[in-house]
Parts: C-alpha cells; structure tokens; sequence
C-alpha cells in the first residue's frame, strides 16, 4: 500500500531532521586586523561573500587587534577603528545571531595557546616567514618580538577553535602551512590534540588592486589608490576619476589584465558591484574613453556601499547593541577555545586550574 502524501511528508521531515544530527556544520574562522579602515579590496575579496556563508558551515569572525600592535598604534584610533571594523561586518550582512562576532583581545586563550605553541614552533620556521621580512623592512625602527612570532599566536587563533576550514589568500597560504606544521608536530608528541585545518580558497572574490598603482593589491598603506568603504562618496569618485588608466584612444575599455593593468582593474571592480561580465562592459562603453568609465565605476561603487556605510553608521550609533554583540560573541568564542585550552595544558603538564 503507498503511503499518503501527509506519511511522504513526515519521512522526509524526519530524514531532515536526522541529517542535520548526524552532519553537523563544518566549522570556519577567519579574522582581519583593525590596523586600518576596511576596503574595497578587504570587501570585494572576502567580506562580500562571507555572509552566505552560515547558511553551511559554523563561522567564527575576529577583530585580530592583538596581531595589530605588533606595529605601533594609537589607542584611541585602535579602539575606534576596531568597533568600526565590527559594525562594517554586521553591515556587510555578517548576522550576530548566525556567526560568532568577537574582539581577538577578549578571548584570553588566544594569547596563552599562543605561547604554548611559541615553544613548539622553530626559530628557522618563524624567520623564513616572508610577512616578517616585508614588516621589519617597512618598520626598521620597531622590529619587536610580536613581530617575529605573531605566526604562533596566528596558528593559536585558529587551532583553539578546531576548524575544518581556514579561508586563504595567496598571502596567507604560508602561514597556513605553518599552522598545520605546528599542529602535526604537537600531535605527533601528545596524540590527536588539534584538527588539521584544511585551507579554503575563496570562491570568486574579486582580487583588487590599487587605483593608481595597477600592479600592487589595494592597501591602506597607499590611501590615495585606495577607496574605504566608510568614506565619503565624494572622496570615492575623486580617486575613481584620478585612476591610472592608459593612452589608448581606440577600443579602449578592453579587458585585458597582461597589458591593460588599470583599465582591466576598473572593469574587475564594475563587474563586482554590477554583476556584469567582462563583454557586457566592453559592450557598454564601447567607442567611449576613460573619461566615461571611470565616473560610471565610480557611481557603481558609490551605490553598492552606500546601504553599508549607512547601516554601519546606524550600528556604531547603537553602543548597547554593539556591546551586547561583542560580549556574547566573546563568551561563546571562548567557551569553545577553554575547552581546547584545557586539553592543552593537560598534555603539556600544566597543575589544572
């Protein structure tokens, strides 16, 4: 006898329900330092894509301010740029209620495993570590310790939260592979320990680089190449119209990355924002000069942040909110790492607490 659509309808309710008992979540974490103003590139790179992500795996999202005064900061500005930093993230769709929210800082784990593992990882391992090398050269006259062995804090902040995934951009990739160095080696000594942590490479996140140097990524470091996504919109089209193009005159808006680095760099931020293709570009402003597109991109930009900046701005306003968000994202990101902790120390030969 077949059964009635009301019994098919409660199987496969209940194989549901099942499937999410035997399967759960794949974890991820990532963080950012708040040693600037978020970016296009920090945005169009990751952030954009990161709020679909909960809807499969169980997110853990940082304000990495400890790896932050490895380079010396005001304290004022930290502190703002770091409430900033989280209030961008709940704008950019990050949900507080879907995602683990927490200042790196207020999770005291990070920095005790990250002494822990200082003492597993090798001076010849710390040295080869090419960020190192280009921080000490651009800040000679602070080459500090943290510097030298953020790498274990940064190995700390992942393992403590035993991910499955750890999303990685081409200057990460070495500190990822170190990271699962160190955690091979601790168990190897005391047995399974830590996850390996498997590296996630990004799905299409948009590799931007700066508005008046094509071929360098967009950072901070070179404001005037960089567009900040809490910046006024008129400073946007100001750096979008001084953008380093080309002298073609024909068939200009072409892309073409190899000889065409600022005007393929131009299409490559319209594409984001406007969810067109590379023809369709080349379709719209065909027979036009730079002195159309640039304007347009900058317009498209100026729109897709605009509700950001705006909700961002309505957060920062809201300090209860945002103190709530924090404080629970903390408690439930260090309940978890306590956990992990614990079962370090007791390996390790430390009296429990």
């Amino acid at each position: 006898m077949m059964g009635t659509p009301f019994m098919k309808r409660n199987v496969n309710v209940m194989s549901e329900v099942l499937t999410d008992i035997t399967e759960p979540k794949k974890r991820m974490l990532s963080g950012i330092q708040p040693s600037g103003d978020l970016h296009l590139g920090n945005y169009l790179g990751a952030i954009k894509n990161w709020g679909a992500r909960s809807d499969n795996y169980d997110c853990f999202y940082f304000m990495a301010d400890l790896h932050t005064i490895t380079v010396r900061q005001n304290p004022a500005d930290l502190r703002r740029r770091t409430l900033e930093q989280l209030a961008t993230y709940i704008a950019c769709g990050l949900d507080p209620e879907k995602n683990t929210l927490f200042i790196q800082s207020h999770v005291h784990q990070h920095a005790e495993l990250g002494w822990v593992l200082n003492c597993y990882t090798m001076f010849g391992e710390l040295s080869r570590m090419t960020q190192f090398k280009d921080k000490a050269a651009k800040h000679a006259d602070n080459v500090n310790g943290g510097l030298f062995t953020y790498p274990s804090l940064m190995a700390a902040d992942i393992l403590l939260y035993q991910p499955d995934l750890v999303p990685v951009g081409n200057d990460q990739k070495q500190h990822c592979e170190l990271t699962r160095d160190i955690a091979k080696r601790f168990n190897g000594i005391y047995g399974d320990v830590f996850k390996i942590p498997e590296p996630f490479i990004p799905e299409t996140g948009a590799r931007v680089m700066s508005l008046n140097a094509p071929d360098t990524k967009m950072s901070k470091s070179i404001p005037e190449g960089c567009v900040f996504l809490m910046e006024k919109p008129e400073d946007i089209q100001r750096k979008f119209k001084r953008a380093i193009t080309d002298s073609d005159t024909e068939n200009c808006v072409r892309y073409d990355p190899e000889s065409k680095p600022g005007v393929s760099n131009l299409m490559s931020i319209y594409a984001a924002v406007t969810g067109k293709t590379y023809a369709q570009i080349e379709q719209e402003f065909a027979g036009c000069g730079y002195g159309k597109l640039k304007p347009a991109v900058g317009d498209a930009v100026i729109e897709h942040l605009r509700p950001i900046r705006e909700e961002a701005g309505r957060i920062l306003k809201d300090k209860a909110y945002l103190e709530k968000v924090y404080k629970e994202g903390a408690e439930k990101a260090g309940f978890v790492a306590e956990k992990t902790l614990r079962k370090v120390y007791k390996k390790v030969g430390f009296v429990a607490r």
